[in-house]
């Protein structure tokens, strides 16, 4: 597919994964997404597939199971009422479906929820501008003014539950060298303290990894599962300048993050008090157009003479 035929594809899926996630816990027919799609249901499936991966149905358990999980981890409930809100027929289908899903029965995971990986595919429209404005993102300089709001905040001793790179320093790096699945163990994390960030870690985090890493705060004292091929480290007590940027048009997210990070290497914390505290990582929040970009940048008091 190419020019007007893709962005018109990736429209259609983008219609049916929104459909999707507004009707998880109601019955679907192929008819009714390719009524949402404007395709003829056989197209629909095969477009469907080419852009995200895994057939409309597949998409649908999986993105059920997630769902499903997440009230099993955060919720006293009954399985059996999991599964019927979640469409399964029944509770042996259900536990047949979860454990080759996740690998624990659900029973066992609403007992002892540990961190599985979960199925939480980005949108099309958001890859297709991924791909589409990767180099823009990288190389261009946005001239655009952005209405910046920041506050500090007290992070208290903690650890970092942590998937290590090779030599990435950004986040599109990271995705070439790791992958862009990360996101779905993290979220999985019970004990976490905040949502999962990209971090910039200080060279003494580094293990000889990358800089760029993605991951997520769990208390101190967490001695829970570590995910096979993630690191687990300790956090000191910081403070932290988070800066929030004005809400933005999902479209256009690679320049609000371009002119954000842009005018950061310039801004002055000691205007205020502060000064940057390179010992300590940075955090970049995931990029959501409702609330604006946001970034954690570690400080310290200014010493006064």
């Amino acid at each position: 597919m190419t020019g007007d035929r893709e962005e018109q594809a990736v429209r259609a899926v983008q219609r049916m994964q929104d459909y999707i996630a507004r009707h998880l816990q109601e019955p679907m027919t192929m008819r009714q997404l390719a009524t949402v799609a404007c395709y003829s249901p056989y197209h629909c499936a095969r477009v469907f597939r080419e852009l995200t991966g895994v057939p409309p149905f597949e998409y649908i358990r999986r993105m059920r199971l997630t769902q499903s999980a997440i009230v099993l981890r955060d919720v006293e409930k009954r399985v059996l009422d999991v599964a019927l809100d979640f469409v399964f027929d029944s509770h042996e289908g259900f536990t047949r479906a979860f454990s080759r899903e996740f690998g624990v029965t659900p029973k066992q995971y609403a007992k002892k929820p540990r961190p599985v990986q979960f199925f939480l595919p980005y949108g099309v429209a958001f890859r297709y501008l991924y791909t589409k404005y990767k180099e823009s993102f990288m190389e261009k300089t946005h001239e655009k003014t952005c209405v910046i709001f920041a506050q500090v905040v007290e992070r208290p001793a903690r650890k970092l539950i942590l998937k290590r790179g090779e030599k990435a320093d950004n986040y599109f790096q990271y995705c070439e060298e790791v992958g862009c699945d990360v996101w779905g163990m993290l979220v999985s994390i019970k004990e976490a303290l905040h949502e999962p960030a990209g971090i910039w870690l200080p060279a003494a985090m580094r293990a000889g990894g990358s800089e760029y890493v993605q991951g997520v705060e769990v208390p101190h004292s967490y001695d829970g599962d570590i995910p096979e091929g993630f690191d687990i480290i300790d956090l000191p007590p910081c403070r932290m300048m988070v800066f929030q940027g004005e809400p933005y048009d999902d479209i256009t997210f690679g320049n609000a993050i371009d002119s954000m990070q842009k005018h950061l290497k310039t801004f002055r914390p000691e205007l205020y008090g502060y000064t940057w505290d390179g010992n300590h990582p940075r955090f970049q929040l995931e990029p959501q157009g409702w609330r604006g970009y946001i970034e954690l940048w570690p400080v310290r008091e200014v010493q006064k003479d």
